[in-house]
């Protein structure tokens, strides 16, 4: 590992010690004990204890919360704020952003800030699903992207996958078309492994994943893939990603229409049961 890598792998820690420490001190001097902050803010002790610690992922909710319980305002608080939006930053912005093309920077902050993800896919696996050896094979099958940029994509690929995995993350339903199950982008085995972690990442409490079958039509998938991002603080948007850009559409008009497509989705789509028992059969074809 160079060495600008390895100060980027450690300062993350740092500075979630100097903002646990602030928010200690700011506890101290609102005259408050760990004991009633907890109790006004509806905390664990251990929770409260593990944010002072550094150890504990921060959200801005619960830091502007524990701001807003200890009276800090004005250029602390937004301190304080921009220190934990900077924690949550992907790992890749501070290694690799400079060589991604900006519309995947606005991609993934957009994902990063979603509380709700839901989507169609219909040629590959949805990116914030795909395994490490899929991912890898995406990118060297790509023939828009540069030499100098592969690992640069593979590591926004990966990163893309913590976003269903953190503390408060986005409740997603992928829905994916069998075709894109089948695309033989890769080896067999690649194939056969993406299926089996499809199959545990359906047991997770905030993804639920929706297989369409090729048999149910092409209506199901006329609109071409593409995510209805829902957010807490700002109106949804739906991200169309295409080889080289990505549209973003905020007309509420055109929102309101992707929504009838994943009502339409959701009637046509096998059960979320029905399509852990597709993927799980899928994991089971022969690697050959």
């Amino acid at each position: 590992m160079c060495k600008s890598c390895a100060v980027n792998k450690h300062e993350p820690t740092i500075r979630a010690r100097e903002l646990g420490e602030s928010m200690r001190v700011a506890m101290v001097r609102a005259n408050l004990n760990g004991v009633r902050t907890c109790a006004q803010l509806g905390w664990s002790k251990s929770k409260l204890s593990r944010m002072f610690l550094g150890t504990r992922g921060i959200s801005s909710v619960d830091l502007a919360d524990f701001l807003q319980v200890c009276g800090v305002t004005g250029d602390e608080r937004d301190r304080m704020l921009a220190i934990c939006d900077e924690l949550r930053a992907p790992t890749w912005t501070r290694v690799h952003g400079d060589q991604l093309p900006r519309h995947l920077h606005t991609l993934i902050d957009h994902e990063a800030q979603a509380v709700a993800i839901r989507g169609l896919d219909v040629l590959v696996v949805p990116a914030p699903l795909q395994t490490d050896d899929y991912a890898r094979a995406l990118v060297a099958a790509d023939v828009t992207v540069p030499a100098g940029e592969r690992d640069a994509r593979v590591v926004a690929k990966l990163t893309r996958r913590q976003f269903v995995k953190r503390d408060a993350a986005p409740r997603c339903v992928f829905h994916i078309h069998e075709s894109a199950l089948r695309l033989p982008v890769c080896g067999p085995d690649v194939l056969v492994d993406q299926a089996r972690d499809l199959v545990r990442t359906c047991d997770r409490p905030n993804v639920t994943i929706r297989v369409v079958p090729a048999e149910r039509g092409v209506s199901a998938v006329a609109a071409g893939s593409f995510r209805l991002l829902e957010f807490a603080d700002y109106k949804p948007v739906v991200c169309v990603e295409t080889e080289t850009s990505c549209q973003f559409v905020a007309g509420e008009d055109e929102v309101d229409a992707y929504r009838t497509v994943l009502a339409s989705l959701a009637d046509r789509a096998l059960s979320p049961g029905e399509s852990r028992a597709f993927l799980a059969a899928l994991a089971q074809e022969p690697a050959c």
